[in-house]
């Protein structure tokens, strides 16, 4: 049994020369597996502090967690203030003692004080955090592509792109400037900070599980970088010969063209037969240039969750895809102010969401709020899940679909 007695440790905010005991406590907290210095180093590089909380039971770190300031996407392309929490845990040892919920508590109330409408995370146990009014905003797809059968046919103009090798360091810039123009088309992806970059190519050697150091192809055409891949390559040799793994670690390209030139490099490769897929948007285009999609085993999983942390200010911030002027009667428990009936009126320009007395339209908390927020989970869906209830005939309809968007919202990296 483990014994939890004894007094509330004490949480405040983490100090610079304290990091390296809340980091020690995350890493326990999940599994205990030591990572490389140049991971450590730049986590600590990209940690913000005032922005990052510990909990302490006399100088042992016992609690932690963080919120680092983005930037997020939202339908209609604007860039939205959001917190993106990270770096909870809790020692095994001082569990059920309140912890977990103080500091969501206290970080919640931060983020609402320095501004940020909007809170993200990726849950490492979704069940967690659907009580704090986290919903799940963004899935993702994962793929084993058997490359020899699944087949792949290209558009016109991929024979117009060339590519080439290129150090993964070398060639950051190039890449980073690719995914910048990329992030305002595609509700959930992160406008990245300085540093950010580099998380892309940590390569780790404890990390590779048996493959090659991480390497990558840039697309070029008329001289300019318009995509790139980066991946590592796990050789195999079996009774028929060779059948080594291509795992990818990212692809992004600004046109059909150059997506397509990626893709078929990688189905290419010589002495491999199988492609290796994690966390794609789930409308990527790859789905759409196989010629057997069976031959992919597609596989769907949860990604970012979003919580509301100003209703007004995070309905407002985004744009409609169908106008709508619907009242929602809205139940947040955990941020009381959010609490009560809002009239959304909005369209593809803009909107506006203030407190209203008048009639509820539909009954919601922050939470389906939240996973409807970026417009990849229908309003709809979540009623035929009760877990929207329509009060006034036709507003869940009207409200599913202006709520809608495409492309399909996609957390293109985690933090």
């Amino acid at each position: 049994m483990v014994d939890h007695t004894g007094p509330a440790p004490e949480l405040r905010s983490l100090q610079p020369d304290e990091w390296d005991s809340a980091y020690g406590n995350l890493l326990r907290a999940f599994g205990g597996l030591p990572e490389a210095d140049e991971e450590r180093q730049l986590w600590r590089a990209l940690t913000e502090f005032g922005r990052f909380l510990a909990a302490w039971d006399g100088d042992q770190c016992v609690a932690s967690g963080g919120a680092f300031s983005f930037r997020l996407t939202v339908p209609g392309g604007a860039s939205v203030p959001a917190a993106g929490v990270t770096m909870v845990s809790v020692a095994a040892t001082h569990r059920r003692r309140g912890l977990l919920t103080a500091m969501m508590r206290r970080q919640l109330d931060d983020i609402r004080s320095w501004g940020e409408p909007l809170a993200v995370l990726t849950a490492s146990e979704p069940a967690i955090y659907g009580r704090f009014g986290y919903g799940a905003a963004t899935f993702q797809l994962d793929a084993e592509i058997d490359t020899l059968r699944a087949g792949l046919s290209v558009p016109a103009g991929t024979h117009d792109v060339r590519l080439r090798y290129a150090d993964p360091a070398e060639v950051l810039d190039a890449c980073e400037a690719v995914y910048a123009q990329l992030v305002p088309g595609r509700p959930g992806m992160l406008a990245r900070r300085p540093g950010w970059e580099k998380v892309g190519v940590l390569d780790p050697e404890g990390e590779r599980g048996g493959a090659s150091p991480l390497q990558c192809v840039v697309a070029e055409r008329d001289g300019a970088t318009v995509g790139y891949a980066r991946f590592r390559v796990k050789p195999s040799w079996g009774p028929g010969g060779p059948d080594g793994e291509v795992a990818l670690s990212a692809l992004d390209a600004l046109d059909p063209a150059a997506a397509a030139a990626l893709w078929r490099f990688l189905f290419d490769l010589d002495l491999t037969s199988s492609l290796r897929v994690r966390g794609r948007p789930v409308d990527d285009a790859w789905q759409y240039l196989v010629k057997d999609v069976r031959r992919c085993r597609p596989a769907l999983r949860d990604a970012l969750y979003v919580r509301p942390v100003e209703v007004d200010a995070a309905l407002a911030a985004r744009t409609y895809r169908t106008p709508v002027d619907v009242v929602l009667e809205v139940e947040d428990a955990f941020c009381p102010w959010n609490a009560g009936r809002w009239r959304l009126s909005g369209d593809a320009k803009g909107a506006v969401c203030e407190p209203t007395r008048d009639a509820a339209d539909l009954a919601l908390s922050a939470r389906e709020l939240g996973a409807a927020y970026l417009g990849g989970v229908s309003l709809t869906a979540l009623a035929a899940a009760g877990r929207v209830r329509e009060l006034r005939g036709g507003a869940l309809a009207e409200a599913s679909a202006a709520f809608g968007g495409d492309p399909a919202p996609w957390l293109p990296h985690g933090f």
